[in-house]
């Protein structure tokens, strides 16, 4: 039998899924101190939020897979993986739908002004007073608005068809896609993210996190956005220096933000984004409606299940290491 490690007990529907070849193990509340315990005697990990760096792949030498439950793989050394022998996958398509709807539920929460005109309604029945609520709200209708999607993939494709269909004009800065791709979901290619920041009323990131797009949201570039428009992040906290959001935010140059993700993650208790009427915030639980979460444990745990059997997996993000990998597997047998 092989040993899949789970960084937290497995939810018993997924057991059925590989009882008949597998043990699922985990370190359990009891190992609090060793967040790594029974690693070594493991042959596939779903990878949450663990690091999955050399020291841990020198501890675990019968990996053969670490199969990410979501897209990124940011937490995941592929260099020293790929050293190891071990393949590295993802689940680009499970996390799709829900992170889209939630880019666009932040884009249309922020646009509404929802947090604030709560707080004043709050406000108003507690202190059981008259205000002219209706008259001094301050909201957009996002129909007819520009919206520019720093990346194109399949999470930034579904944002554009959902924004195409309430409206919206939508132009994207990618140099990863074609014109004909872009063409093919009704969005306007842009050869430079200056000129998308510029023309847009409301930016939505959709990118990796990787060492070129490492903050690449910072005071230069919240310049160079609209004066009142609206920033949406539901792609990984590293994408923003925060300290220039909140001074563009304080200057009154954004109309607000919303925002799925932090750097550090969960925020620190401190973070001013935290106390704003103008930044709706959430602990980067984009993917997690029950649907996302199930295509991403199955989307994971069925590439582990294709390594088991010698089988290359669908999303292989390090092909090169395919061949040592498989004569790992044979020689276990």
């Amino acid at each position: 039998m092989y040993n899949i490690w789970f960084e937290k007990a497995v939810a018993t529907d997924y057991v059925s899924m590989f009882e008949d070849v597998a043990n699922g193990i985990c370190p359990g509340d009891q190992y609090e101190q060793d967040k790594l315990h029974q690693i070594e005697i493991a042959h596939g990990a779903m990878a949450g939020g663990v690091a999955y760096n050399s020291e841990l792949m020198d501890r675990a030498s019968n990996l053969l897979i670490i199969s990410r439950i979501g897209i990124g793989y940011d937490k995941v050394d592929i260099e020293a993986a790929t050293a190891h022998g071990i393949a590295v996958c993802n689940t680009p398509d499970g996390p799709t739908i829900s992170t889209a709807e939630c880019a666009i539920t932040l884009m249309m929460g922020v646009a509404r002004n929802f947090k604030k005109i709560e707080k004043d309604l709050r406000e108003m029945l507690e202190g059981n007073t008259k205000k002219n609520i209706w008259g001094e709200y301050v909201a957009f209708e996002l129909s007819g608005m520009q919206l520019g999607l720093v990346g194109l993939g399949r999470i930034g494709g579904h944002v554009a068809k959902i924004a195409n269909g309430m409206g919206m004009r939508v132009a994207t800065y990618d140099p990863f896609i074609t014109k004909e791709r872009a063409d093919a979901i009704g969005v306007q290619k842009i050869d430079s993210l200056e000129q998308l920041l510029g023309m847009s009323d409301v930016v939505s990131l959709h990118l990796p996190l990787n060492p070129e797009t490492y903050k690449i949201m910072n005071a230069e570039r919240f310049a160079q956005m609209k004066q009142g428009a609206i920033f949406i992040n539901a792609s990984r906290g590293g994408h923003v220096d925060e300290a220039a959001l909140i001074a563009a935010l304080d200057s009154g140059h954004l109309f607000g933000a919303g925002l799925d993700v932090t750097d550090p993650e969960p925020p620190l208790a401190g973070n001013p984004l935290l106390y704003r009427d103008n930044v709706m915030l959430t602990p980067h639980i984009a993917s997690a409606t029950g649907a996302g979460r199930r295509k991403m444990m199955v989307g994971a745990m069925n590439q582990i299940l294709q390594v088991l059997r010698g089988e290359k997996p669908d999303n292989l993000i390090n092909p090169e290491v395919w061949d040592r990998v498989l004569e790992r597997w044979q020689s276990m047998h």
